[in-house]
């Protein structure tokens, strides 16, 4: 085992660990009640599965500032370091996670996709009703989950704030996406602005919300926002590449379907840069009928101008600006962990 792959695994049985307590959690937080076809579609994807990345970071930012063992200390309780009382950071991570699933049930409707994670997107497996009901309910039920944490008052109505907030952008975020379908062109700087939005802000929330709910000062709040930020737009552009390079049954939908459906990344950002005519590279006009072959001779173009590897490289780099922030952190080892995280998530596989 080299040395890359058994820090990969280090991570994975961390996260393993930490994605087992948010599936039990889930239940709990989100029981299935009256009407039971909304609370179905509303857990359907949660319970599909999912890697419970943002949780995760959420739960491991929380060791690292109370600077406890996890192990021997329960996540429900745990310990402020102002003395202020426990507070219930599974319950945070449950949160994020509902927002999380809310925007991949509208962006599947959106997009019209019929695969999430492996199973028919939700409003496939219901309707289309059913499914914009259960994303608006998901919404909802994160601000109910964040209000039982049992923090102060103040560091409550804060950490609604961030998820409020969090939200917006998500939702600006994807108003961009979809505006930039229509566009020829967009640049590098706008590219980066709309990931940021859309997908960074919601790991930058599961960085800052502990911090906010155990009291820590203005000074790390700011740095752990900042390193979701930096990590969370590395994701994405490390999710764009898997997109082009991860079979389609590793991946649970089409692969390639980001340049099949027009979409901006990195990759077609610098691309265009080098000259090459994206909309050229798959017949978009009949998207059911791309095959793997078209795809194939595609990313051939795209990595023969570079384009892959620079988003490889750009992504790198914004894990590795993200991981500076951490020295606001005791040195233990759940910051030491939150550093291999970070570079789990560009360097995954899928």
């Amino acid at each position: 085992m080299t040395t890359q792959e058994a820090r990969e695994e280090t991570v994975l049985e961390a996260v393993r660990e930490r994605r087992e307590l948010v599936n039990e959690a889930i239940p709990d937080e989100l029981p299935i009640r009256k009407p039971e076809r909304l609370y179905e579609a509303s857990r359907y994807l949660l319970d599909a599965g999912g890697k419970r990345l943002r949780p995760s970071v959420l739960l491991v930012v929380a060791e690292a500032l109370a600077d406890v063992d996890p192990l021997s200390q329960p996540y429900r309780t745990f310990p402020a370091p102002d003395g202020s009382g426990p507070v219930d950071v599974l319950a945070a991570g449950v949160s994020v996670e509902v927002i999380q699933s809310f925007t991949l049930i509208h962006d599947d409707i959106m997009d019209d996709d019929d695969l999430r994670r492996g199973v028919p997107a939700v409003h496939r497996e219901y309707d289309l009703e059913t499914a914009i009901l259960a994303g608006d309910t998901l919404y909802s039920k994160a601000f109910e989950i964040m209000l039982e944490t049992g923090a102060t008052t103040d560091r409550t109505v804060r950490a609604l704030d961030v998820l409020a907030n969090t939200c917006t952008q998500i939702c600006e975020g994807q108003s961009l996406d979809v505006q930039f379908e229509e566009r020829d062109a967009v640049t590098t700087a706008e590219y980066l602005e709309m990931v940021e939005q859309k997908t960074a802000v919601l790991y930058a929330a599961s960085a800052a919300l502990p911090a906010v709910l155990l009291g820590a000062d203005d000074e790390t709040i700011d740095a752990l926002y900042g390193y979701g930020l930096d990590i969370g737009r590395g994701f994405q552009i490390h999710d764009d590449v898997l997109d082009l390079t991860v079979p389609s049954e590793t991946l649970g939908k089409q692969r390639g379907s980001d340049l099949v459906e027009n979409k901006q990344t990195l990759i077609t950002v610098h691309a265009r840069e080098q000259g090459v005519d994206v909309d050229s590279l798959v017949d978009t006009d009949d998207v059911d009928a791309v095959t793997e072959a078209e795809i194939d001779a595609a990313v051939a173009e795209l990595e023969a101008v570079g384009s892959i590897e620079y988003a490889r490289q750009t992504a790198r780099d914004l894990v590795s600006q993200g991981t500076e922030r951490l020295d606001v952190l005791p040195d233990n080892e759940a910051r030491s962990l939150l550093r291999e995280l970070a570079y789990y998530l560009v360097e995954r596989g899928y």
